[in-house]
C-alpha cells in the first residue's frame, strides 16, 4: 500500500507541471495568433488608429498611367487608383486631399507595403492566389476587371502571338505580365525573345525606339499608354486575350479592422451607383429617402460605419467628395476622359457586367 501510495504522488507531482506547461504554451499561442491576426494584442491597434493619429493617409500608386495614377505638370494626382486612396481618406477625414501619395514601380510595391511604408497599395495589381496567401497582401474588391493584350506598331505586319517567333516582346518585370507572356508562348511552342525593365516608362520607350517588336500589358494599360507616345495613331493593340487580370487595391495582412475598413469604403461607392445615389443627388436622398437599404448606406439607420472603425457616414463622404463608382470610372477612364474605355465588364451587374456589393444589412 504505501508502495502505491509513493507512486500516486510521484505521479501527480510530474503531471502537474506538464499541465502548467500545457498551459502556458496555450496562452503563448494564443497571445502569438492575437499579434499575427491584428497587431499589437495588448492595445488592440490597428492600421487605421495610426492614420487618423498621423492626420493623411499614404498611398502607393504607379503615377505614370493616365486613367489610373498619373500626375501631372503641376503636381495633380488623378486616375482611378488615386480615387480610391481619396475615397478612403474622405471616409476617414472627410477630406479626400489628406493624402500622401508615394510612386512605386512593380518590383518594390509589395516590399513597401510589407515593410509598413504606405497604408495601401493602389497601383493597378492583379488579384492572384500567391499574392493573397505567400506576399502578406489583403486584397480589396476588384476595382477594375482587365486583361492581358500586346501592342505592336501597325505597319509590322503581326497580327498573332505565332508571329512573333524569332521576335523580341518588351516586358515590365515583376508583374504577372511576364509570367502570363511566358506561359503563353511555352504552350503555343513559340520562341520569343523577352525584353524586361523595371520601369514602365522605359519599357514603353524602348519599345518606341523599336529595339522590340511588341509589348505586353493589361489591356488598359496598352491603352493608356499609346496615348502617351509619339504618333499613337501607328500603334495598335491586337484583339488578342492572353489571361484575365482582376485590379484590386491591397493592404498589409493581419489586420482585419482596417482590410475591412477599406473593403467596404470601396463597396460604398458601386452600391451606391446601384442605388442610384451620385454626388449631384445626395444632399436630398439623405434628407427624403425612405429606402431601407439607402438608409443604412448612407448611415441614417443602424451603425455600420462603427463596425468598420468609421463614422456612420462615411458612405455620405466618400460619394459627396469623390463620387459613386461610376463617377470615377467616367472621369477617369469613360466617356470623360481621354481614354474613353467601354465599361465593359466593368459595368454594374443587373447591367450585364461583373460589379455589385454585398449588401449592406
Amino acid at each position: 500500500m504505501r508502495k502505491w501510495g509513493f507512486l500516486l504522488l510521484a505521479s501527480v507531482l510530474f503531471v502537474a507541471p506538464l499541465a502548467s506547461c500545457r498551459d502556458r504554451s496555450a496562452q503563448t499561442g494564443q497571445t502569438t495568433a492575437t499579434t499575427a491576426a491584428g497587431g499589437n494584442s495588448q492595445q488592440g491597434s490597428s492600421r487605421i488608429d495610426t492614420i487618423v493619429s498621423r492626420g493623411k493617409l499614404i498611398c502607393g500608386i504607379s503615377g505614370e498611367l493616365p486613367g489610373f495614377s498619373f500626375v501631372d505638370e503641376q503636381g495633380k494626382y488623378s486616375g482611378l487608383d488615386v480615387d480610391v486612396c481619396r475615397a478612403v481618406a474622405a471616409a476617414i477625414f472627410d477630406d479626400p486631399e489628406k493624402v500622401e501619395y508615394r510612386k512605386l514601380n512593380a518590383k518594390d510595391r509589395f516590399t513597401v507595403l510589407q515593410a509598413g511604408e504606405i497604408d495601401i497599395l493602389s497601383r493597378n495589381t492583379t488579384y492572384t492566389a500567391s499574392r493573397d496567401t505567400t506576399t502578406g497582401l489583403e486584397f480589396a474588391p476588384v476595382i477594375f476587371y482587365d486583361s492581358q493584350s500586346i501592342m505592336v506598331k501597325k505597319d509590322s505586319g503581326i497580327k498573332s502571338l505565332q508571329d512573333f517567333a524569332g521576335k523580341s516582346i518588351c516586358v515590365q518585370t515583376g508583374t504577372s505580365t511576364e509570367q502570363n507572356l511566358s506561359d503563353q508562348m511555352r504552350k503555343l511552342g513559340v520562341k520569343y525573345t523577352p525584353v524586361v525593365f523595371e520601369e514602365v516608362n522605359t519599357t514603353f520607350a524602348t519599345y518606341q525606339e523599336g529595339r522590340c517588336q511588341g509589348v505586353t500589358a493589361d489591356r488598359s494599360q496598352l491603352v493608356s499608354k499609346r496615348t502617351t507616345l509619339p504618333n499613337s495613331e501607328n500603334n495598335v493593340v491586337l484583339p488578342i486575350v492572353m489571361s484575365k487580370e482582376p485590379l484590386a487595391p491591397a493592404v498589409k495582412s493581419g489586420d482585419p479592422k482596417w482590410s475591412d475598413a477599406v473593403r467596404w469604403i470601396i463597396f460604398a461607392a458601386i452600391e451606391a451607383e446601384d442605388l442610384g445615389i451620385n454626388s449631384g443627388n445626395i444632399d436630398q436622398i439623405v434628407a427624403s429617402s425612405t429606402d431601407p437599404n439607402v438608409k443604412r448606406l448612407l448611415g441614417k439607420e443602424g451603425d455600420l460605419g462603427k463596425g468598420f472603425g468609421l463614422p456612420n457616414d462615411y458612405a455620405v463622404r466618400v460619394v459627396k467628395k469623390v463620387g459613386n463608382y461610376g463617377e470615377m470610372y467616367d472621369r477617369n477612364l469613360g466617356p470623360k476622359s481621354t481614354l474613353k474605355l467601354e465599361r465593359g465588364q466593368n459595368r454594374l451587374w443587373k447591367d450585364g457586367g461583373l460589379l455589385y456589393s454585398p449588401p449592406f444589412r
